[in-house]
Order: C-alpha cells, then structure tokens, then sequence
C-alpha cells in the first residue's frame, strides 16, 4: 500500500495529538471531513493503523523492571511456546527472530525476584530449551513511529516532485 503526503500528515496527526477529532484534524490539514474519514478507514483497512488504545507505563502500573528474555524452542515447538508465552501476562510482546534463539520476548516485573519467577515459568513451558535474559538499564529510545512518517512523507514527496 502506497502512503502519500496526506496519509503521513494525517498519521502525524495522529501519533503527535490522538485525542483530536476527526472533525480537528479534517480542520488541521485543510481536507473535507468525509476525505479524512475514508484516509482512516483505508489506512485501518490497510493495516497501516492498528489500533488506538493509549500507550501505557508498565512501571507506572507497579512493573518498573524491562527484561528483554531470548528464548530456545525445541525444533518443530515455536507455534505452541507462542501461543504458551501469550498465556503470561508478563509478557508484553514477543517476535520470532533470527540468530541466537527463536523468540525474543519483552517482559515487565515488580522487581528482580519477580522477574525470576517469570523466567523460571518460561523455563518450564513445554518446548522451551533455555532462557537468557538480559535486563534494560535504561529507556534510551523511547518507542517511537513519527520519525519513520516523516521519512516515508519526505520519500512520497520527491518521487511525486
């Protein structure tokens, strides 16, 4: 799916004010409030938008330790130690990568012994080999997507011009 100026201008709007109406943002960026609504549908429709719950602090909710846990899966297992780790709310999210490990998994916990014991639930989840686990120290890069919409915007801009 092509994004063009508009779609970035509109995902800027987006990510820098998401509490703005359609109605504001139509309002913003010039655009009739029906052009602004079918951009959002389509970019929903596309996959490009996927969601638009609130970004929330797993610290602030009493889970101030990140852990970033690597994860070896028996051959043939990834799709159930998958499906296992989504099962453990202490896991925020986890990816299929390459290199060492199969999984890479972030995780959130009250502190260094609950991390341990969500580690060693891992450990006992059928299919996985080992663990290793390293500890973030400190967020250096927040998560972050305007600066990628800013340089797909730039990118459609000079291959329009």
């Amino acid at each position: 799916m092509a994004v063009d100026q508009l779609d970035t201008r509109i995902l800027r709007l987006l990510l820098e004010q998401p509490r703005t109406s359609v109605r504001e943002y139509a309002r913003i960026l010039g655009v009739a409030r029906g052009t602004l609504q079918a951009r959002l549908d389509r970019l929903e429709r596309d996959g490009v938008i996927t969601g638009v719950a609130p970004s929330l602090s797993p610290a602030a909710l009493g889970h101030p330790v990140l852990a970033f846990v690597h994860i070896e899966v028996t051959q043939g297992h990834l799709s159930e130690v998958g499906d296992a780790l989504a099962q453990v709310p202490e896991i925020l999210e986890a990816h299929s990568i390459t290199g060492g490990g199969d999984l890479l998994a972030r995780a959130a916990a009250r502190d260094a012994g609950h991390l341990e014991d969500v580690v060693q639930q891992l450990n006992r989840l059928p299919g996985v080999v080992r663990t290793r686990t390293e500890v973030a120290l400190r967020e250096r890069v927040p998560h972050r997507l305007l600066p990628l919409v800013e340089a797909i915007g730039r990118a459609a801009a000079k291959d329009r011009g």
